[in-house]
């Protein structure tokens, strides 16, 4: 991967596509817990969906970005056999960065942006989301990093992940137990 790209480059990717999206700036989260106290004192709040994102990889280091609901509990377990990889741990900070250009607490699937697929290739990793967060009008995730957060469509940012060369994994997380 190349190094990684500015948040200005990505809004411009972004306005190359035609999708719109509004950014809240805040000061930087590091929990789910945080964020939803920047939420609080957010003029105005951030309406829509908000979101957590793992970064996970099985032991042939085949890496996964999944985007799930911020209160969602899910067993890596049986997530693993649902996004066919073997048992999952946490990829560490340099394969964080390595694969989608953000430190830990700025994951996000905009961070696809950063390792973008030619046209025929393999992805490098995984991407799934929950399917519930695509029932509604917005979702809320960061711009690579971790001081603002970005409120986009859900079919928009279905389109984004489809022009980063990714196919995303439709995950109804409401069925893994």
């Amino acid at each position: 991967m190349e190094s990684p790209k500015s948040e200005q480059a990505l809004y411009a990717f972004l306005e190359g596509l035609g999708i719109e999206v509004r950014t809240y700036r805040h000061e930087p989260v590091f929990t789910v817990e945080d964020a939803q106290a920047a939420r609080i004192s957010s003029e105005g709040g951030m309406p829509g969906a908000h979101t957590k994102n793992l970064f996970v990889r099985d032991k042939k280091k085949r890496r996964a970005l999944i985007t799930l609901e911020e209160n969602r509990k899910v067993d890596l377990r049986t997530l693993a056999d649902r996004i066919a990889l073997g048992r999952l741990s946490f990829g560490s900070a340099d394969s964080l960065m390595s694969y989608l250009g953000v430190v830990p607490g700025s994951v996000t699937p905009l961070a696809l942006y950063n390792n973008r697929v030619l046209e025929g290739g393999t992805p490098p990793l995984v991407f799934a989301i929950d399917k519930h967060l695509l029932d509604g009008d917005l979702i809320n995730v960061h711009p690579l990093h971790n001081a603002a957060t970005t409120a986009i469509k859900p079919s928009e940012l279905m389109r984004f992940v489809q022009a980063c060369g990714y196919t995303a994994q439709v995950i109804d997380f409401d069925t893994l137990s």
